[in-house]
């Protein structure tokens, strides 16, 4: 399976993945740029006082038609504030930021993730919050599970958080209970190795859909033993450590526990999970509702096994709203992004589309019916209770470049068009350049 995220921004080339729930929203479509701007980059003004705001976001006509909602919210509430959209899937957004945003002119707002920020502040092309939550425009007070923190990097406040998920195993409830398998929070890697035999010799399929490519669950594993996938500036492994974890996952194909990646490509854009393939998929939580749509069964959401029982090295991801260095209305900015984070219509709205909303007012505010989102709901919750979660590891600059490659070459790897050796060895002679600068 590959992996997204936010948590998401893998999260688009996952959206082709999978998710059990429809609230939780997969779609990545990307909002708009389209009003005129000044040579200095930033929104538009008009005689009579009206600033016209250009924001940006990934995902889909779904996630679209939400966010256009709580954009007429927001102008009947702030009538001298207009808002200009544009939105386009997760790879052609960024193609199309990187092209304003080296012309000087990136949109005023825009949806961001935790692989950019050091990407985009060693360009000058993020504008620090900081000054605008000093100046009482905007709150980071009422965050869940410190997510408030989410955004800060070297100080500087250059996001702030929209919807919250973290990594999930989803199953195939009725392929488990044939199989025996009854996961619980603390399970451990030998569980998880012997629950794969389970299901192959029990249920008739592969246990999972695979770890070539889910390089965030990866770097859980990573952080269950004292490392981290990242560190501040550069890779927290070493290539003997990919290494061990491909030729895993490499034994896995081979001795069925896991999907065979051919058949994976084969039936794209469905999951493996929902195709029958196999019978769990390790994803983002939010990401649930795909499964239920795609496929016949029912799906639940298990624990991420661990190495000792006890330390799972789960955070809380989140998609997160950003603002241009450039923009010439910086309050109104401040403002429009304070109103889609803490509004509780906002979240009436959005449901659970960008993840479990981040503030607890927006939380409160939607309280989901459908067994998938309460689902979700429960799952994070439960995260919380148990004590698991951690700090996100910081993301250095080229982090972006650094994932998208280890998704590539995983594919590759699977596919068996790379040896584990090649693989590891073209992945660390990527990454070196992408995180010299």
């Amino acid at each position: 399976m590959q992996q997204s995220g936010n948590s998401e921004g893998r999260v688009a080339r996952q959206a082709g993945r999978r998710t059990v729930l429809k609230a939780a929203g997969a779609s990545l479509a990307v909002a708009g740029l389209g009003a005129t701007a000044t040579a200095c980059g930033g929104g538009s003004g008009s005689g009579d006082g009206t600033v016209t705001l250009r924001y940006s976001w990934w995902g889909a006509e779904d996630r679209a038609e939400r966010i256009n909602k709580t954009i007429a919210l927001f102008e009947k509430k702030y009538p001298k504030i207009k808002i200009k959209t544009d939105f386009q899937p997760y790879p052609d957004f960024w193609k199309k930021f990187n092209t304003q945003a080296s012309g000087g002119n990136p949109p005023d707002v825009f949806q961001n993730a935790i692989g950019f920020l050091r990407k985009y502040d060693a360009k000058n092309v993020l504008l620090d919050l900081s000054g605008q939550v000093k100046a009482g425009n905007l709150s980071m007070d009422g965050f869940r599970a410190g997510l408030e923190k989410f955004g800060e990097v070297d100080g500087k406040l250059l996001g702030v958080p929209v919807g919250s998920n973290s990594l999930a195993l989803v199953i195939d409830k009725p392929v488990y209970t044939r199989a025996g398998v009854k996961p619980e929070q603390g399970w451990t890697w030998d569980d998880f190795d012997d629950a794969m035999v389970s299901i192959r010799d029990k249920a008739g399929r592969a246990g999972d859909s695979g770890m070539y490519g889910v390089m965030y669950l990866y770097d859980l594993y990573l952080r269950q033993n004292g490392k981290a996938f990242f560190t501040e500036d550069g890779l927290g492994f070493t290539e003997a450590d990919l290494t061990r974890w491909w030729t895993k996952a490499e034994k896995g194909v081979r001795t069925g526990l896991f999907a065979d990646p051919k058949k994976v490509a084969q039936i794209k854009p469905k999951s493996a999970l929902s195709a029958e393939l196999a019978g769990s998929e390790f994803t983002w939580d939010n990401f649930t509702v795909r499964y239920t749509s795609e496929g016949k069964s029912e799906y639940g959401l298990a624990p991420i096994p661990t190495t000792d029982g006890k330390k799972t090295g789960q955070y809380l991801g989140s998609l997160m709203l950003s603002a241009s260095r450039r923009t010439q209305h910086p309050k109104e900015v401040a403002q429009f992004i304070d109103f889609m984070v803490h509004d509780p219509e906002v979240a009436k709205i959005m449901g659970y589309d960008r993840g479990v909303p981040t503030t607890q007012a927006q939380y409160d505010a939607y309280q989901p019916t459908d067994p998938v989102n309460k689902a979700i709901a429960a799952y994070e919750e439960s995260l919380v209770e148990a004590g698991v979660l951690e700090p996100i590891t910081p993301h250095p600059n080229g982090a972006d470049i650094c994932e998208a490659a280890f998704l590539r070459i995983a594919e590759e790897l699977g596919l068996g068009k790379r040896s584990v050796a090649d693989a590891v060895k073209q992945f660390f002679t990527e990454s070196k350049t992408a995180l010299a600068g």
